[in-house]
């Protein structure tokens, strides 16, 4: 059965990181895939919001995010302009009601987003919005939540733990995903960096190697309606 997914990520980059693989491998399957990005991923790097040269790279991030997205099949990727690693200064329910109207649009069956234990606090906001947008009242499509890590940032949380319970065989789309983050040359660093393409690989064939296979994304569910 061919189904309607949600990705819902706080910041360009990290669709890719946290289950690029498996979204790859959903469309291979036939399944449409549509992204929602909330945050613009780039001003917490300057003293100021609003200087002018951070804009410019706003729209570059946002380039990079669609040329990604498109390596994985996926054609919708929707943008939003909450402010990076700033979302707890905005109204909680902004953000639920932008993930609720995305979701009363598309109707997914399946939404994969951020773990509730990493360390960036607009990657545990996200999740918590998505939880209460896609809240298990009658009607609602949502039947699958689940939620990933994102390298360079949950493992960082000490000492909390990010413990999955659903992995998804990628071998067969890991280069995809390798190929989609090699776009984001902005987000990029170098080994040993966790964020870097070495480092992505590693990650997954390490998943690989605790579930018998040969590169694996982990997932923890939050909901799982059967």
């Amino acid at each position: 059965m061919k189904r309607r997914i949600l990705v819902v990520a706080a910041h360009p980059d990290d669709e890719i990181l946290g289950c690029g693989g498996t979204i790859a491998r959903l469309v291979k399957e036939g399944h449409r895939v549509s992204t929602l990005i909330l945050g613009e991923g780039v001003t917490s790097r300057d003293a100021s919001r609003d200087a002018d040269n951070r804009r410019l790279d706003i729209g570059k991030l946002r380039q990079e995010a669609v040329s990604a997205n498109r390596i994985i099949g996926v054609r919708e990727v929707s943008f939003c302009d909450f402010p990076d690693n700033r979302f707890d200064t905005v109204p909680f329910l902004d953000i639920v009601k932008t993930i609720e109207n995305m979701k009363k649009r598309i109707g997914p069956a399946a939404i994969f987003t951020h773990y509730h234990g990493d360390l960036n606090v607009d990657h545990r906001i996200t999740y918590g919005a998505v939880i209460t947008a896609a809240r298990p009242m009658r009607k609602e499509t949502v039947r699958e939540i689940y939620s990933f890590e994102a390298l360079s940032s949950t493992e960082w949380n000490y000492p909390s733990t990010f413990s999955p319970d659903i992995f998804f065989d990628i071998t067969g789309t890991i280069g995809l995903k390798l190929k989609a983050m090699g776009i984001y040359k902005s987000e990029l660093r170098k080994f040993p960096h966790p964020r870097s393409l070495k480092g992505v690989r590693l990650s997954a064939e390490c998943w690989g190697i605790k579930t018998g296979l040969g590169c694996a994304e982990a997932f923890k569910a939050a909901r799982m309606i059967i």
